[in-house]
This record gives C-alpha cells, sequence and structure tokens, in this order.
C-alpha cells in the first residue's frame, strides 16, 4: 500500500526494472553472433527496454532534480543513441536523413544544456550541481557532441557505405549499452551491491569491457572491409 500510494516509488521501480532488462537484452546482443537470430531478438528488446527506460529516467530526473537532475541528460542522450543506431540498419539513408534531423536537434540542445551545467557545477563552492561533479556533465556533453557529428554527417554525407552504416549502429549501440550498464553498476544502481563490492573496483569491469570490444569491432569493421577491397581489386 505504502509503494502504491507513492507514484515517485512505483516510477523508479519501473525504471529500474526496465534497465536491469536493458542491460540483460544488450548482454546477449553483445555476446551473440552478429546477425544471427539471437543477436536480432536480444537487439530489439534491448532497443524497446532501452527506450522506455530512457523515458522514464528522463521525467524522472526532471521531477527529482535535487538528487536525479543529470539522470534526465543522460535519458535523453541514451534514447538517441539506441533509437538512430536501431534504425540506421533499417531505414534507407534519405529516410533516415529525416529522422536524423530531429535527433541532431535534440543531440546539439542536450549537448549545450550539459555544457552549461558543467559551467554551473565548476562555480559552486564544491565544483557540484545536483550531487554531480562538473565531469559528469562535459562528459556527457562530449558523447552528446560526437552523436551530434556523426548526424550531420549523414545529413550532409553523399556516401553512406555500408560499412559506415554498420559502424554507426556498433558504436551507437554500444554506447548506449555502456550508459545502461554505467547506470546499473557504478551509477544509481550501484547501491545494490554489498559495500566491499562497491569499493573492489569490480562494477567498473563491465563499462571497460564494453568500450574495449566497441573498438575491436569497430577496427575490425573498418579493417576487414578494407583489406576486402584490396582483394577485389
Amino acid at each position: 500500500m505504502e509503494i502504491a500510494s507513492n507514484p515517485n516509488t512505483v516510477f523508479s521501480m519501473v525504471h529500474v526494472s526496465l534497465g536491469v532488462a536493458a542491460v540483460l537484452a544488450g548482454a546477449v546482443a553483445f555476446i551473440a553472433r552478429k546477425g544471427a537470430r539471437a543477436h536480432i531478438l536480444a537487439g530489439r528488446l534491448f532497443v524497446a527496454s532501452m527506450a522506455l527506460s530512457c523515458t522514464l529516467g528522463a521525467i524522472l530526473g526532471l521531477v527529482k532534480f535535487e538528487t536525479l537532475y543529470i539522470t534526465s541528460h543522460a535519458g535523453i542522450l541514451a534514447f538517441t543513441l539506441v533509437i538512430s543506431g536501431w534504425t540506421t540498419v533499417r531505414i534507407h539513408s534519405r529516410r533516415m536523413a529525416r529522422a536524423m534531423r530531429v535527433i541532431g536537434v535534440v543531440n546539439a540542445m542536450n549537448a549545450i544544456a550539459l555544457i552549461v551545467a558543467g559551467l554551473r557545477a565548476q562555480a559552486m563552492t564544491d565544483g557540484a550541481l545536483f550531487g554531480f561533479p562538473a565531469e559528469d556533465y562535459f562528459f556527457l556533453s562530449a558523447m552528446a557532441g560526437l552523436a551530434l557529428v556523426g548526424d550531420a554527417k549523414v545529413l550532409i554525407g553523399k556516401d553512406f557505405s555500408n560499412r559506415n552504416r554498420i559502424a554507426r549502429h556498433l558504436w551507437r549501440m554500444c554506447l548506449g549499452f555502456f550508459i545502461a550498464a554505467g547506470s546499473a553498476f557504478t551509477g544509481p544502481g550501484a547501491d545494490a551491491f554489498p559495500e566491499a563490492i562497491r569499493h573492489s573496483g569490480l562494477l567498473a569491469l563491465p563499462e571497460l569491457i564494453i568500450i574495449t570490444l566497441m573498438l575491436f569491432w569497430l577496427g575490425n569493421t573498418y579493417f576487414r572491409s578494407g583489406a576486402r577491397r584490396q582483394r577485389s581489386v
């Protein structure tokens, strides 16, 4: 009865549940053979659960801005990453360009807002805004800026090759997964783990693994494609 009478508590529980589902689905898609049925099904579940979790997280960050303000920006960023990463491999470049205009504007506004928040945090006596240091805001703004550059390249690029399409899908999905894992293991979700584990450094490993494998697959995508072109000449 107490939980049901507190909308914020229910809201948070649904957000966390969807986040857990996104992390589990992302892990399956991460390790499954790319293009296999398991990868596709897990990827769809990842996108659906991430989109819903990010939407709720963004709203929750505004409602409870005193402690979760940065969650609003992280939710918006993760939402644009997974949606644009998903549409990249499913929508023709001309159709995708229309969606990228909207996503690009959102990423631009989010990046600017994060920079402003970071500067405000630096001006605070404790170097933090709503409990988060300036570095956290600047880090997210850099990710939003990187996504914005990719959006702009789609809009002005004349050739959107299959290799570039795969690479775009890969790094955007991985960064979305990185944000979800960070929220679960080193962010607010870390409170669910025993104190000994929180201070052991183990909870940072999932994020490190995600980034390392993302770089490996990106390199494999570009170098393997380049080698194939050379053999075909």
